[in-house]
């Protein structure tokens, strides 16, 4: 009755990566040997004795194929060089960035002109830029000032970006998003 509740309440953990020895469910396999030789297919419990014998793991490689296709090699080496590849595919991967630009409707030229070349700056790295026009008080009387000043940046970012959110109010400010071509 003890040993009942022992089990009862331990954690069942879900078996991670592929399926290897006795855990393959098909009855026959392909098997393919550790210098990488096709040897045919095999009973399940045959090719488990073949690799028992050279001291490695029978590992499922293709467990959709019929009958699944199996790999005798070691089981922690395999781990190790999914891992790798996978911290390999991770580190090629570019996470953009959305970078937000500030101005105002009445911003002059040379504080705009260094904004747009801050932008374009994110743009060439690859990052996203977000516009964002906010207007004060009476300002927003005005708001063809902004959309003025939106398709000056359009026509200042055409050669490096394109416009993936057209300039539209958000309560009292303009939002545009621009990303690389």
């Amino acid at each position: 009755m003890a040993e009942f509740k022992q089990n009862y309440f331990q954690r069942k953990t879900k078996p991670r990566g592929p399926r290897s020895n006795n855990r393959i469910t098909s009855p026959d396999v392909q098997v393919i040997g550790s210098d990488g030789e096709n040897l045919g297919i095999l009973n399940l419990n045959d090719a488990i004795n073949r690799a028992k014998d050279l001291g490695l793991d029978l590992i499922e490689i293709a467990p959709n194929a019929k009958p699944p296709v199996c790999k005798i090699m070691d089981m922690g080496k395999y781990k190790y060089n999914a891992q790798k590849k996978a911290n390999k595919a991770k580190k090629k991967q570019k996470k953009i960035e959305l970078k937000e630009i500030k101005l105002r409707p009445v911003t002059e030229t040379h504080d705009y002109n260094f904004k747009i070349k801050n932008a374009k700056k994110f743009i060439t790295k690859g990052d996203k830029v977000k516009f964002t026009i906010r207007f004060k008080g009476r300002e927003l009387q005005h708001s063809s000032l902004g959309s003025e000043l939106m398709e000056k940046i359009k026509q200042d970012m055409q050669q490096i970006g394109r416009v993936e959110m057209e300039p539209k109010f958000d309560g009292k400010q303009m939002i545009m998003v621009i990303q690389p071509l």
